[in-house]
């Protein structure tokens, strides 16, 4: 089977994957782990490497299990690098990582008790982007494999999407949380959640804080003073992505730069 490079994710085939055990699954695994044991593993994601310095400072965070914010223009791979390190860990029994847990305001309907059904069928509206980006991190034949393979991915647990209008009153035990799109939320949301964590949990903030959709200067503030924090917290690394790690298209790339230096 061959496979195309989408210029949207930095994939590169044929590199060692992270974190890969040498024992056969079951071997030397507690009850415990046999318990969290998940038919879809780590062996069946591709293999992909950093392709710039930032993404390698990314990925290093990560190994060290750190809490991160990885900020900075738009197309340099930060979500994707950071659903693809937690899937891999949280699909390797040998970690204490069961489920991640997709976290983003839904900006331009922040309000959407009123839609029908339960937070997973309101948070269905931004779930599409991730779906594509784990479909690009998973060997499959054909597309109806895929979404057999992405239905049991939520199915058993493995990844779970919220809009923060349903974290209050919740706790987060053995997850990692990756907050996105982050530079639209408060203070006030982006407090709530980061007190959620729980035991055997690290959270990951992605996104942009220069272009918040909030509206509001003292949220817009808000941002900038939960990253002070952040940044006295030895838990936490803040990751800074520039134009030169866009891994996106050209046109993408060419616009992102057209736009810096029109300062629009």
């Amino acid at each position: 089977m061959s496979h195309q490079h989408n210029p949207q994710y930095p994939i590169l085939i044929n590199m060692p994957r992270k974190k890969k055990s040498d024992q056969p699954i079951g071997v030397g695994m507690t009850a415990k782990q046999m318990k969290r044991k998940k038919p879809i593993n780590t062996d069946m994601m591709r293999e992909i490497e950093p392709l710039t310095e930032n993404q390698k400072l990314l990925y290093s965070a990560y190994a060290e299990d750190k809490n991160l914010i990885a900020y900075g223009v738009a197309g340099t791979g930060k979500t994707f690098i950071t659903l693809y390190n937690a899937l891999q860990d949280v699909l390797d029994p040998h970690t204490p990582y069961e489920k991640i847990y997709l976290v983003r305001s839904l900006v331009s309907t922040r309000e959407i008790g009123f839609l029908p059904g339960d937070h997973e069928d309101k948070s269905f509206l931004y779930q599409i982007p991730y779906k594509n980006m784990v479909k690009y991190m998973f060997e499959m034949p054909t597309e109806a494999d895929f979404e057999m393979l992405y239905g049991n991915l939520k199915t058993q647990g493995t990844i779970g999407f919220w809009s923060t209008s349903f974290i209050r009153g919740t706790t987060f035990d053995k997850a990692i949380i990756i907050v996105d799109e982050f530079q639209n939320l408060n203070f006030h949301e982006l407090d709530s959640i980061i007190t959620r964590v729980g035991e055997n949990t690290k959270i990951m903030f992605c996104g942009d804080a220069t272009q918040t959709d909030l509206l509001k200067q003292n949220e817009r503030n808000g941002i900038s003073d939960f990253m002070k924090i952040l940044r006295i917290m030895p838990s936490f690394d803040l990751i800074e992505f520039g134009v030169d790690d866009i891994v996106r298209s050209g046109l993408c790339k060419e616009y992102l730069l057209a736009k810096l230096e029109s300062g629009a």
